[in-house]
């Protein structure tokens, strides 16, 4: 949403299209899962008198929009992309299927999944670990609008202390807010490595995907 507050701003897409770029032109794959939240937030639902089962689909199908509007910016940019849902919405989208996804990324397009997993309660860090897992994706990048994994929200607190690098089980027993507690499990389980960045800085995901040192490295631990 950018400096608007809510909803999409145009220069905000057009920097993350041109990040995803970036990354597509040194040649790796790349898949991108899209949250809703400039749109909706399932979780503010049952503030609201709506049921959260309801609030959840509802961002679901926020992320569907984001994604629509990520993969025109792509194709507008020259960078074939197609957009896979969890959710049915075949006028506009592809349904989710694993072998589709990869073979689209094998022939050089952008995937976009949407849609989170397809189910209430579920956050889309955990449809990015779970996309990531099934894909066999090589590292799960996720953006922020911070520089990396803290102590304590680096937006409240002055004294926030940062971490470089930290293990699963360090951000799981810390109860570090970075990621739900189910996306970190199954990228443990599955000994993916995750990046966590600042999206702001526009160089950060070229820099990431180079292994060059950005944000915070999470791994290790007790699977690997």
């Amino acid at each position: 949403m950018g400096k608007e507050g809510y909803g999409i701003d145009p220069e905000t897409m057009r920097d993350i299209a041109g990040q995803v770029k970036g990354v597509k032109e040194t040649g790796v794959d790349i898949a991108v899962v899209i949250g809703g939240g400039n749109i909706y937030r399932g979780m503010r639902a049952e503030k609201q008198g709506i049921d959260r089962v309801t609030g959840d689909y509802m961002g679901m199908i926020a992320t569907l929009m984001n994604a629509l509007a990520l993969q025109d910016n792509l194709e507008n940019m020259g960078v074939p992309a197609r957009v896979q849902t969890a959710l049915h919405a075949g006028a506009i989208a592809e349904p989710y299927i694993r072998r589709r996804a990869i073979r689209h990324m094998e022939k050089g397009r952008v995937v976009l999944f949407a849609g989170g997993t397809g189910n209430p309660f579920f956050t889309t860090d955990t449809a990015a670990a779970l996309r990531a897992v099934e894909i066999g994706a090589e590292v799960l990048l996720k953006a922020t609008r911070v520089n990396g994994v803290y102590d304590k929200d680096p937006e409240l607190h002055e004294d926030a202390v940062f971490f470089p690098e930290i293990t699963y089980m360090e951000v799981l027993e810390r109860r570090l807010s970075v990621m739900d507690a189910t996306a970190i499990s199954l990228c443990m389980q599955s000994c993916l490595p995750i990046i966590v960045f600042n999206l702001r800085d526009i160089r950060n995901m070229g820099r990431a995907v180079l292994g060059e040192p950005v944000g915070t490295m999470i791994s290790g631990g007790e699977y690997g």
